[in-house]
């Protein structure tokens, strides 16, 4: 396996293309997840982080959109989420140019 700290640091940052098409911040790490995991040291790490990331913040969305009917908490409820969505894989493509591990907070362990 060789190492690859610039497309670790690539796959976390990608998730913000989320902000710019909706989708694409699931689906590229998804890929490169898939086809680099064998190849790259850590990708099989960090693609399990970040797509527990995903699925999980994407399930706490749907958990706001009833809230949002009670006293308005579901929207505050997905400004949190908005804000973890910015922050989180920023801090983490900082840690893979650091030869960190990823640590996505608020993440269930669907795939491990």
């Amino acid at each position: 396996m060789k190492e690859n700290k610039q497309l670790l640091v690539l796959t976390h940052l990608s998730q913000l293309l989320d902000f710019v098409s909706g989708i694409g911040g699931f689906v590229i790490p998804l890929i490169l997840w898939l086809t680099k995991k064998d190849e790259i040291r850590n990708m099989d790490e960090t693609g399990k982080a970040i797509l527990n990331f995903r699925i999980s913040m994407f399930i706490y969305l749907l958990i706001c959109i009833p809230l949002i009917l009670l006293l308005g908490l579901g929207i505050v409820g997905i400004i949190v989420i908005a804000i973890f969505y910015l922050i989180f894989p920023i801090t983490n493509a900082i840690k893979a140019s650091n030869n960190q591990p990823p640590n996505y907070p608020f993440s269930i362990s669907f795939i491990s």
